[in-house]
């Protein structure tokens, strides 16, 4: 289906609403605002295989500006809020964009991107765009004439280098022919007609946006958050009724640390699925979510490539805790350094084999590296069961060797994400004249006034009584802030890197 299928049967249905404003769209006007974003952007002359960036914090817009793109078969690349005017200029330059949406709210950064064909400011005025509120009223509210399929491109972090965009084929065919996703969500998840979706993630990130608009194509409706906290997000579900939704594991915590009083104050019994994925989930995390909330919580593994796709439902985890799942898409194989198979059980690099075509935009050398002749890699460690289901262990980057054993630091950091005084922690290596590396971890505290001796040696205690103490940090050191992505993604190389630097 297509938003445009739902506009003609029911018009006044909510497509989308802005959670804390509580402003709306129907999927009628969905339908004349993504066709007047597609007449604008025929007016600048782009053309089926253009370039549009959409630079905005989470609105009522976002959506609809991305429908437009698509039905007039362009490439749309939602960018991350926090770059720097030079990472932001980078990824305008790159991609080829012909056009920017950006919002007011990043006007100090918006306003020094690349010159284009066309810039428009939503919400407030930026130096050097034009107002879109005015541009997209001047266009007719009627379907272009030419439509095609567009579809989106989305930059890598970039955490350990430049951003590189996944680019995938235009689809080709009508606008209301399925996509393989939202086949998957229904199947996986039971996407359905009259669904509400719950959204607190930054819609600039593959899986919010992708979600969102399979939801829009079963007209279902849309709730997304302007920004998450923790105790909202559950009075979201109360007051909308929502039946999905979809988190990373860095939500669920920050909901287990609420007051016992507020999490059992919200009614919560409308919700029938909730998704995770994006980053590994402490198993304790995961048991005590499933123990509150029952068995609604699934979980996938892939990547914004989509080379590979991996999905487990509650019952199933429960009886292989810490699993990602059997794959669906692709077929995994677990590869030592030398690229031999490797047993169930035993932990090496993983592989999506026979997985869908992509690329990286501008960059046949990254392509190459990560397209092997063995399948397509994204730098995990894991190791599958001798049923076929993943377990995730690490990323290489961040494997330590301290004196010739491999410590992988993701079993510490989930061992204190558990603690209670632990708002949030990363583990990595750091340099040490005779291991080679030691184990370190910084915590930020829910208590700044907590951080010092004192914490550090019962953290210290805390985490050597559940693991091996190879497997431990050595020392810990205190910060009132991680580096962390909007979507809950830990940047520990810039962590790492300091300390390396230093050394």
């Amino acid at each position: 289906m297509h938003p445009f299928v739902h506009a003609a049967s029911h018009p006044d249905r909510i497509a989308t609403v802005m959670a804390g404003s509580g402003a709306t769209m129907t999927y009628g006007e969905l339908e004349a605002r993504s066709n007047q974003v597609a007449h604008l952007l025929r007016a600048n002359g782009l053309k089926r295989g253009d370039t549009v960036v959409v630079f905005m914090e989470n609105c009522l817009e976002y959506l609809a500006i991305c429908w437009g793109a698509q039905r007039a078969g362009l490439v749309y690349v939602a960018m991350a809020t926090k770059l720097t005017a030079e990472e932001a200029g980078y990824i305008v330059s790159d991609s080829g964009a012909s056009v920017i949406f950006a919002g007011a709210s990043l006007a100090a950064v918006a306003a020094n991107l690349p010159v284009v064909t066309a810039r428009y400011a939503l919400g407030g005025a930026i130096a050097g765009y034009e107002p879109y509120e005015a541009a997209v009223a001047a266009q007719p509210t009627s379907r272009i004439t030419d439509e095609s399929c567009g579809r989106d491109m989305l930059y890598s972090s970039g955490t350990t280098g430049r951003p590189k965009g996944v680019r995938g084929a235009l689809p080709e065919g009508k606008l209301e022919d399925g996509e393989a996703l939202t086949g998957m969500v229904a199947m996986l998840y039971g996407f359905r007609p009259g669904m509400v979706y719950l959204s607190p993630a930054p819609l600039y990130h593959a899986a919010p946006l992708r979600y969102c608009m399979s939801v829009h194509r079963y007209g279902g409706t849309v709730v997304v958050m302007e920004k998450f906290d923790p105790e909202a997000y559950l009075a979201n579900i109360e007051k909308f009724h929502i039946t999905h939704s979809q988190l990373v594991p860095t939500m669920f915590v920050r909901m287990l640390k609420l007051p016992e009083d507020v999490r059992s104050k919200y009614d919560l019994s409308s919700l029938e699925a909730a998704i995770h994925a994006a980053a590994p989930c402490p198993v304790d995390v995961k048991q005590a979510m499933l123990a509150w909330w029952g068995p609604k919580i699934h979980e996938y593994y892939s990547a914004t490539e989509g080379a590979g796709f991996t999905s487990i439902g509650p019952k199933e985890w429960l009886e292989r805790p810490g699993s990602v799942g059997k794959a669906i898409l692709g077929t995994i194989r677990i590869l030592d350094d030398d690229n031999k198979d490797l047993p169930p059980g035993v932990p090496g690099r993983i592989f999506f084999a026979g997985g869908p075509a992509f690329s990286y935009h501008n960059d046949p050398e990254k392509t190459a590296a990560t397209i092997t002749e063995h399948g397509a890699t994204f730098g995990d460690i894991g190791y599958v069961d001798a049923d076929g289901y993943l377990f995730l262990t690490d990323r290489v980057a961040y494997m330590i060797i301290s004196g010739g054993v491999n410590i992988y630091p993701q079993e510490a950091e989930n061992v204190l994400t558990m603690h209670p005084k632990v708002a949030d922690v990363a583990v990595f290596g750091v340099p040490d004249e005779v291991m080679g590396e030691a184990v370190k971890a910084v915590v930020r505290p829910h208590n700044w006034a907590d951080a010092g001796p004192e914490l550090e040696a019962e953290l210290l205690a805390f985490v050597r009584s559940k693991l091996s103490h190879v497997k431990c940090p050595k020392t810990i050191d205190f910060l009132p802030e991680l580096p962390r992505h909007d979507t809950g993604k830990l940047y520990k190389r810039l962590l790492k890197d300091k300390y390396w630097a230093k050394a």
